[in-house]
């Protein structure tokens, strides 16, 4: 009896394990609340930090070729630590290789877009 009585207590446990491996495979979504969000457009970022936080400071520069002799107004700031921004980092080169396989390489330097034959007329 004894016997009887292990085996059928072990039954419910054993079920148990084989369904946390289905719950593990569905990832689990994350609830935002963006209703308080403000939008911001920016084209200049700062980085500097701590040894513990990483903070990156967003502006619009408004002369956004050469050096500005203008100060950039710098208007949002994130400070986060490391593991969240190595996160950001991870999403962000996700999202621009699928942009960079959808409508090619994004050349950063501005003097290699500009059309040869117009450099001359921008004037």
């Amino acid at each position: 009896m004894s016997s009887a009585t292990d085996k059928s207590e072990m039954q419910p446990e054993a079920a148990v394990p084989a369904a946390e491996p289905a719950q593990a495979a569905r990832p689990q979504q994350v609830k935002v609340d963006d209703s308080k969000m403000i939008a911001m457009y920016a084209n200049f970022c700062r980085v500097t930090g701590t040894p513990e936080e990483l903070i990156i400071d967003f502006g619009l520069n408004p002369q956004p070729f050469g050096v500005p002799t203008e100060p950039v107004a710098v208007n949002q700031r994130i400070v986060t630590n490391f593991y969240t921004a190595k996160r950001m980092l991870h999403a962000l080169q996700l999202t621009l290789q699928r942009h960079e396989a959808a409508f090619g390489v994004l050349e950063t330097d501005v003097q290699k877009r500009v059309i040869p034959s117009l450099r001359g007329q921008a004037r």
